[in-house]
């Protein structure tokens, strides 16, 4: 949300901590129960023993299907499954869980992005280029976590009842080809899917306006299911969930704004296609 994590520098997650420690130590006591050594264990889940070593210290992100596979597999009883989701919010920085989180429960989310492509809408391709930007650069397996989590994300939309959601994007991004040009045309074709959801709309703010209340950077805002609206911002690795009513209305205030000044949906839409034509 916001730039989604994207202006991270702090490079890999908090391995070995909270949830990690805890499903790890569980994962471990369930696997000595069944008398099973780390590569009988890694064969039978399709992993290695190394691989099966950090999962059970807390040092890598283990994923959902691993996760329900050795539940199964040490007829652990739903404990390793019941830490799926926690389990799960460790793929994002520390400073995102807590947004990650509201926005698993928004049922109405409104996006501006300027920076980068809103994470919810990034392609498989587009999420790892991004990632890979990162300075100090991110190491491959956290590289690959980041990449995952993103996209874990984008359940968002096979929610029901589908939340409602709108995103003005400011028409640098769409000109700014992160991962090379072919990147950026898979990026450009997503973007035209999502804006064709009945539940999503899309609008491109134009370069060439006179006004733009979006220069003080991306933001997101989020209402959920018991009524609250929060406002999340964040820049250099730096973030915060805004509560306060007067903080929040004046950040739907200006996104009021931002969505009268872009271009409607459909002239976005249009748009995309004339810039895909150019590709």
């Amino acid at each position: 949300m916001g730039s989604d994590g994207e202006t991270e520098a702090s490079g890999a997650p908090e391995p070995g901590s909270g949830i990690l420690r805890v499903f790890g130590r569980q994962l471990k006591r369930f696997r000595l129960r069944a008398g099973l050594e780390r590569a009988e264990f890694g064969s039978r889940t399709g992993y290695s023993a190394s691989t099966v070593a950090a999962f059970e210290q807390g040092r890598r992100v283990p994923p959902p299907r691993f996760i329900d596979v050795a539940d199964e597999l040490l007829d652990a009883g739903g404990v390793l499954q019941e830490m799926k989701e926690e389990v799960a919010r460790a793929q994002f920085p520390a400073f995102f869980r807590d947004a990650a989180r509201l926005e698993a429960e928004a049922v109405e989310l409104h996006v501006f992005a300027n920076q980068a492509a809103p994470g919810l809408l990034q392609t498989k391709e587009y999420a790892r280029a991004v990632f890979r930007m990162m300075r100090p650069p991110l190491d491959d397996p956290t590289v690959d976590e980041r990449v995952a989590g993103r996209l874990a994300r984008q359940e968002f939309f096979a929610r029901c009842p589908t939340p409602l959601a709108t995103f003005v994007i400011d028409e640098s991004v769409l000109k700014r080809p992160i991962g090379g040009r072919q990147v950026l045309r898979g990026q450009l074709e997503h973007l035209l899917l999502a804006g064709h959801k009945r539940t999503v709309d899309v609008q491109i703010m134009p370069l060439d306006r006179e006004e733009n209340a979006g220069l003080a950077g991306p933001f997101t805002l989020i209402e959920t299911g018991d009524g609250r609206r929060i406002a999340y911002v964040e820049v250099q690795s730096t973030s915060r969930l805004l509560t306060e009513r007067a903080s929040v209305r004046s950040l739907e205030t200006k996104y009021s704004s931002l969505r009268a000044q872009a271009l409607t949906p459909h002239e976005s839409m249009a748009y995309v296609e004339m810039l895909l034509g150019e590709l």
